[in-house]
């Protein structure tokens, strides 16, 4: 699938404390997509024309940290993360989006329902686990040898020195050698996510979501605690290739996600959006106006 010529706009807000560059295409209900690590908004490329043109007001952020967005050195708790999407949707003068996200992207889709379910019109998550399936899973050998470069990104500096290296050509590697569609990722694609994690700051910024999510996922059980069930309705998309995140993470989230429909890919990896767009732009498609045909009859 060939990258649509670039129709959407290029803009700046503030929120949260921080400036935020976003791409918005668009006329209608608002849409967010939330990229992950080592992303930025370009890994929705795909996704942004298509859904304009079906009706939507679309939003892609650059998350705090990455390419053109302020870089912080501290605080990327989830807390503060999901805030800032609460400040742009709002200063964008919207209630409510549907929210969508893949990676940490994902991760923060997730929490930001379960703390502002009001604004959370429906939500779709590619790739990335619910934090209690997570944590559930990190206590099998099998996710914890998935898992094993969260704990490397751990520590001080190193990451940053050897992902950083010739011009950060080990995030271009990292991102071809595990997708199984090697194709979706040809040089001139990889140079824009090299350039991207180049940026002063940048790769620091995307490691502290790692090292701030530790905390995350080891208090994830005390969500129990308080209400943990996500009322959006809820589509999962889930690369069955993927090196990083078990399949079964995707498995008994009924739960926690009541209203949930999963559909799964299986010749593709982690960066699903990317290596099968066109499937994933229908099914996206089809969840937003199946629900959309529910509402109107209820409503009648």
């Amino acid at each position: 699938m060939k990258t649509a010529p670039e129709t959407w706009q290029h803009r700046e807000i503030m929120t949260n404390g921080i400036r935020m560059h976003y791409v918005t295409q668009g006329k209608g209900p608002l849409i967010v997509l939330l990229h992950g690590f080592p992303e930025f908004w370009y890994s929705w490329r795909y996704q942004i024309p298509f859904l304009a043109a079906h009706g939507y007001t679309v939003v892609v952020p650059d998350l705090r940290g990455y390419n053109d967005t302020d870089k912080p050195r501290t605080d990327y708790r989830i807390s503060t993360l999901t805030r800032d999407i609460v400040g742009l949707i709002r200063g964008l003068g919207h209630e409510k989006a549907v929210i969508v996200g893949h990676d940490w992207g994902g991760v923060l889709s997730w929490s930001f329902a379960l703390s502002y379910p009001d604004m959370t019109e429906r939500l779709i998550v590619l790739n990335a686990p619910h934090p209690l399936a997570f944590a559930r899973e990190l206590r099998t050998l099998k996710q914890l040898r998935k898992s094993w470069y969260t704990l490397f990104f751990q520590l001080p500096r190193l990451p940053e020195f050897l992902l950083g290296l010739n011009h950060a050509e080990m995030i271009g590697r990292l991102l071809y050698a595990s997708a199984v569609q090697k194709e979706a990722f040809p040089e001139e694609v990889l140079a824009h996510y090299r350039e991207a994690m180049s940026k002063p700051g940048a790769l620091t910024a995307g490691l502290n979501y790692y090292r701030a999510g530790v905390r995350l996922f080891r208090s994830a059980s005390a969500w129990g605690g308080r209400n943990s069930v996500i009322e959006a309705p809820t589509l999962l998309i889930w690369g069955e290739q993927d090196v990083a995140l078990g399949i079964d993470l995707t498995k008994n989230m009924e739960q926690w996600v009541p209203h949930l429909q999963i559909r799964y890919i299986p010749d593709s990896g982690h960066w699903v959006q990317q290596e099968k767009p066109e499937l994933v732009n229908q099914w996206m498609l089809e969840f937003l106006q199946g629900y959309s045909r529910i509402q109107a009859i209820l409503e009648f």
